[in-house]
């Protein structure tokens, strides 16, 4: 059934090359706030994004920011490592995909194999200790059974991402990032087997969203490691979580892009470079956008920056906040309505409600289309 989606989406046709790269950040931004912060690093999304496009957030620690950004490099590591003609699952792959996954922290144990006693893993929510995985000196031989397996092969890349995602929590090798290297490995199973869209790949959104199912599907392996355990309803979890993220992200991406399409369009009505439709979508989406911000997205110099905010904020689509470097650029009626003309929605109210109003009939469009033709049938 996988397979099936892929095709749908992959074939869709060329994506505009802007809207691609924005739809890249926005899922890549999600994905690592999501799996960081499912390991007790408080950052949210917008934090992530900011982080990502070389900003400092004053509200989020040094330390932080660097586990954000080690986690980001772990994922690119392992999307160059995918395509790699010498590939193999290796102790090492794995090493050094949480070296950078603790950004290099060696006195956090980074890129370090775990040989102490092992400690149980806890439940943050209730504090009971629900797993004992296997003692330190067991792990490298355990580490290289799971790659050796991961070698031999799987059915499908979809079982091969959930058993070595499932594999490395048991044998929770590491002292802490346990949790993300599994994360990051089940994506690069997915790129290995071809599948290199992100609704494929990266699940970190999806169970970052359904936490309590995700800890829930680990109940197969029992209260103390076994490596013979039967982890069947977790293949069957993560499984079922992929078909959901695709038909969910799917839907979502044919939303957002009407909505980008018609900033583009907004921007040029408005004789502003089609480029500065990215700080119209962050506006759009109630985020602020600040110069630095907006000169990551589109690769201007800072006077061609300031040049197009100040271009949007004469053109009513924006305004400003703040003064020198610590001015930011927000959303105004104008922009929305302005949006509703080009979709032909008609909106009122402040932007929050009017957002709301044409993401709702947007999406309401889309239903009725499926429906009528049945573009989608299981």
């Amino acid at each position: 059934m996988s397979y099936r989606w892929r095709l749908q989406i992959d074939y869709r046709g060329p994506l505009p090359r802007l809207w691609a790269g924005r739809l890249r950040r926005e899922l890549e931004a999600e994905a690592v706030a999501a799996s960081t912060s499912m390991e007790g690093v408080p950052v949210t999304v917008d934090e992530v994004r900011r982080i990502l496009a070389g900003e400092a957030p004053a509200e989020v620690r040094a330390e932080d920011r660097t586990l954000v950004e080690g986690y980001r490099q772990a994922m690119e590591f392992a999307l160059r490592r995918a395509d790699d003609a010498t590939f193999r699952w290796t102790r090492e792959l794995i090493v050094a995909l949480h070296d950078r996954v603790l950004a290099g922290r060696f006195d956090e144990g980074a890129g370090k194999l775990r040989t102490d006693k092992p400690a149980f893993i806890v439940d943050r929510k209730s504090g009971e200790r629900v797993f004992l995985p296997p003692p330190g000196e067991e792990v490298a031989a355990l580490v290289d059974e799971a790659c050796s397996r991961m070698e031999e092969g799987h059915p499908h890349p979809a079982i091969a991402s959930g058993w070595i995602h499932i594999a490395l929590a048991a044998i929770h090798p590491f002292r802490d990032g346990n949790g993300r290297v599994a994360r990051v490995c089940a994506s690069l199973a997915m790129y290995r087997g071809e599948f290199k869209r992100p609704e494929f790949t990266s699940l970190e959104e999806w169970w970052g969203r359904h936490l309590d199912d995700y800890y829930t599907a680990f109940r197969s392996l029992g209260e103390v490691f076994d490596p013979a355990a039967d982890v069947t309803s977790f293949l069957r979890a993560h499984l079922e979580a992929q078909l959901h993220q695709v038909r969910a992200l799917n839907y979502r991406q044919q939303v957002e892009h009407q909505i980008w399409t018609a900033l583009e369009e907004t921007a040029e009505d408005a004789n502003l470079d089609r480029r500065a439709a990215n700080a119209l979508w962050d506006a759009f989406f109630g985020r602020d956008v600040t110069a630095g911000y907006y000169r990551s997205l589109t690769d201007v110099s800072p006077a061609t920056a300031t040049k197009d905010l100040a271009a949007g904020v004469s053109a009513g689509l924006l305004k400003p906040e703040g003064r020198r470097r610590g001015r930011r650029y927000l959303s105004t009626d104008r922009l929305f309505e302005a949006v509703g003309i080009v979709l032909t929605i008609e909106v009122a109210g402040p932007p929050d409600k009017a957002r709301d109003q044409i993401v709702a009939e947007l999406s309401r469009r889309l239903t009725l289309a499926r429906e009528g033709i049945g573009l989608i049938k299981e």
